[in-house]
């Protein structure tokens, strides 16, 4: 067998800048599988039932997920399918990453991160999700970690159904105040604390999104979701009884230090105060699509995460039986959700029913240089429009800057 450094290289060149990727699915321990991953129903428990069903599908991702003592040291991380596509021959993005260095992410990402600065998945739960934050970057180095940006989009082509409820919870309403929010704490062990009931909510509109700052208390309602994120993991879970699923302290002061687990004011200080209590919270960071000026009869783009300084996405849209030549000024992950064809020299199609551990045609990685040149992009549907979502880093040149 070939050794790891030639067999990326390889893979690199003979896929012209692009990377086919594996599947990566996720177990969660707590709350209940929406089922719209195209998974095989049978494999929803392929881990084991004390590691939960399967609620979430990483893409580009090159950290491990933080799901506790019971997960392999490579749980949520991307693998490479060699142009050989033996399995057996299986190679970690991050690996990728680390030998092609800005041949792969470009200069400018490897200078100021030193690497791939972000991860996506599809975050797919039937019922909502607990009433929770993730840290800023100066409180998740307290705790050995990066600060947590994330943005959803809600594909009306994964969203079947909508779950028990598509509703989602921002922040809190502008009159609550930090000791009414202290109270709901300290009931955390001793009821339910309802904290949702100082919050506001709004129903999710398929088709549109939201950015979602670091220290902003969030509860995600239940339509599969399209998540691009920064590179960690961490949160604070402030509602301790969710759907009838009781949450142990543990959630809340997990990632504090250990002199703080007990220290309310310090869990309360992880909250971005005025962003929590923005009166005009859906006006600065729900997100309406914002189609691109070189959309045309053939194929349209949309910007669908934007305005912000850490992730982006879009969503490409090709006509059937239409081809189309796409450039962009950053490196990107990418997953097909509807339609077949070709991407680049690969075949291409929108994943169905896929088994656990099975590779796929769904999901690609292009360098910044493929990205730039261009990667041709055909439909072979005579009737079905074939669309992708595309995830980029802080450094898309094209970015609107701009809430629409």
């Amino acid at each position: 067998m070939k050794r790891t450094p030639d067999r990326i290289h390889e893979t690199f060149d003979r896929g012209k800048g692009i990377l086919r990727l594996i599947p990566v699915f996720v177990p969660r321990r707590f709350s209940k599988a929406g089922r719209r991953l195209r998974l095989h129903p049978d494999d929803y428990y392929a881990l084991g039932t004390r590691r939960g069903s399967i609620k979430e599908r990483w893409f580009s991702s090159v950290i491990p997920a933080m799901n506790g003592e019971l997960a392999p040291p490579d749980e949520g991380m991307s693998y490479v399918l060699p142009f050989s596509e033996n399995l057996s021959e299986k190679f970690l993005l991050k690996e990728a990453v680390d030998e092609l260095k800005d041949q792969i992410v470009g200069g400018e990402l490897m200078a100021r991160h030193g690497g791939w600065p972000m991860y996506s998945k599809f975050f797919d739960y039937l019922a909502p999700l607990f009433h929770h934050l993730h840290l800023s970057f100066e409180d998740a180095a307290r705790v050995g970690r990066l600060g947590k940006p994330e943005a959803y989009y809600f594909p009306p082509e994964m969203n079947n159904h909508p779950g028990e409820f598509p509703v989602t919870y921002f922040g809190f309403d502008p009159d609550v105040t930090r000791e009414m929010v202290r109270e709901r704490l300290r009931l955390f062990e001793r009821g339910d604390n309802r904290i949702t009931e100082l919050s506001r909510a709004y129903r999710i509109e398929l088709g549109t999104g939201w950015f979602t700052p670091p220290g902003v208390l969030h509860a995600p309602g239940s339509c599969l979701t399209y998540e691009p994120q920064w590179n960690s993991d961490v949160n604070s879970v402030y509602e301790n009884v969710t759907s009838h699923e009781v949450y142990p302290y543990e959630f809340l002061a997990e990632n504090c230090p250990q002199d703080k687990k007990r220290d309310l004011d310090y869990i309360l200080g992880l909250m971005d105060w005025e962003k929590n209590v923005d009166p005009h919270y859906k006006k600065h960071y729900f997100r309406k699509p914002v189609v691109c000026p070189h959309s045309d009869e053939r194929h349209t783009e949309k910007w669908v995460v934007y305005a912000n300084d850490y992730i982006a996405a879009k969503e490409l849209t090709l006509q059937p039986r239409q081809t189309v030549t796409v450039k962009d000024g950053a490196a990107y992950g990418c997953i097909l959700i509807q339609g077949h064809g070709k991407f680049g020299v690969y075949d291409a199609e929108a994943s169905v029913m896929l088994r656990f551990g099975q590779a796929s045609n769904d999901e690609y990685f292009v360098s910044e240089a493929a990205a730039r040149d261009g990667v041709v992009i055909a439909n072979h549907s005579r009737f079905q429009p074939m669309v992708i979502l595309k995830h980029f880093g802080p450094n898309h040149p094209d970015m609107p800057q701009q809430v629409a």
